[in-house]
């Protein structure tokens, strides 16, 4: 279940939690789902990176933290272009996926973030084929005028960074 603790800011959003289940009209919407490679081993070597922040440090984004491992509540930051023109965007983990073949979480946006919505990352084990599949879920709408103005350019660089978050968690 989301947390909404009273001295933090608010989402930026009403729907929060709406990763893990149907997205909301209104959002642009994208799901990417690539395999890693096999095996329950790197599946939960995969879920406890995801959980450490390994896709936002692996794709050079991570800005910081307030809790070592996600979890519900959590503040965080990435930092968003590069040198002086990099935008730093506060978002907080909306919830944790732990399920027996799903493991990951999902952060939602606050005020200062140029997007509004959400974003899941998770690692999928599939136990029919011992397949292992990294997966990023998001729903999003520009927040500011500079991502109203960058439309589908903005869409398609929120679909290359997926990419590279499943990159980031994959077997070397």
């Amino acid at each position: 279940m989301p947390i909404e603790p009273d001295s933090t800011p608010p989402f930026t959003y009403a729907e929060t939690g709406a990763t893990n289940g149907e997205f909301p009209s209104g959002y642009h919407q994208f799901r990417l789902r690539r395999r890693i490679g096999t095996g329950r081993t790197l599946f939960e070597s995969a879920a406890a990176q995801i959980l450490t922040y390994r896709m936002q440090r692996g794709t050079g984004i991570f800005d910081s933290a307030s809790t070592p491992e996600a979890a519900p509540g959590t503040a965080l930051t990435v930092r968003l272009g590069i040198g002086p023109l990099a935008i730093t965007a506060p978002c907080r983990v909306v919830y944790i996926l732990d399920e027996p073949n799903r493991r990951g979480f999902a952060y939602g946006t606050l005020p200062g973030h140029p997007e509004i919505g959400e974003e899941l990352f998770a690692v999928e084990y599939d136990p029919a084929d011992d397949s292992v599949h990294g997966h990023v879920a998001a729903f999003s709408r520009p927040g500011t005028w500079y991502t109203r103005l960058g439309g589908p350019v903005t869409r398609l660089l929120q679909q290359y960074m997926a990419g590279k978050y499943i990159d980031a968690i994959r077997p070397r």
